[in-house]
């Protein structure tokens, strides 16, 4: 079970990137060489993120990719939710058939009720936020 998928880090990586740098265009080789994702994977993702509004992309020599949104306003779940779907623990399916067990199973209903926690924590969780982690956690290893 994977709870976040490559294409899915890979975006919240490319985001942070493009926080750091509010306001202005990142070209898609920048973000690439900094966070070491292989390039036509990213510009794949970045088309995603265009599509569904959480960036822009500006062609020409000053282009390249800029948030589109607030990073307080683009939230965890959302990101996992355009590359992999809500986050289920269990799909309650076996050989591509749903379970025969699934209207009497007391696990499925702890299941969802886990699902229902893990998604409010995401939708919790914000680019602007995990900004300011990155910061607390870079003035921490000055000071070390």
């Amino acid at each position: 079970m994977k709870v976040l998928t490559k294409n899915t880090d890979y975006a919240v990586r490319a985001l942070l990137v493009l926080g750091a740098h509010e306001g202005e265009y990142v070209s898609a080789k920048k973000i690439s060489d900094e966070q070491g994702i292989p390039y036509q994977f990213l510009r794949r993702i970045l088309q995603d993120l265009c599509k569904y509004g959480l960036v822009r992309t500006k062609e020409g020599a000053r282009g390249g990719v800029m948030l589109d949104r607030e990073p307080e306003s683009i939230r965890i779940r959302e990101v996992i939710e355009i590359f992999q779907g809500k986050v289920e623990l269990s799909e309650c399916m076996f050989r591509k058939q749903i379970c025969s067990n699934r209207a009497n199973c007391v696990l499925r209903h702890e299941i969802m009720r886990i699902e229902q926690i893990v998604n409010r924590e995401f939708e919790q969780i914000t680019i602007g936020k995990l900004l300011n982690d990155l910061k607390v956690l870079e003035n921490g290893r000055e000071h070390q």
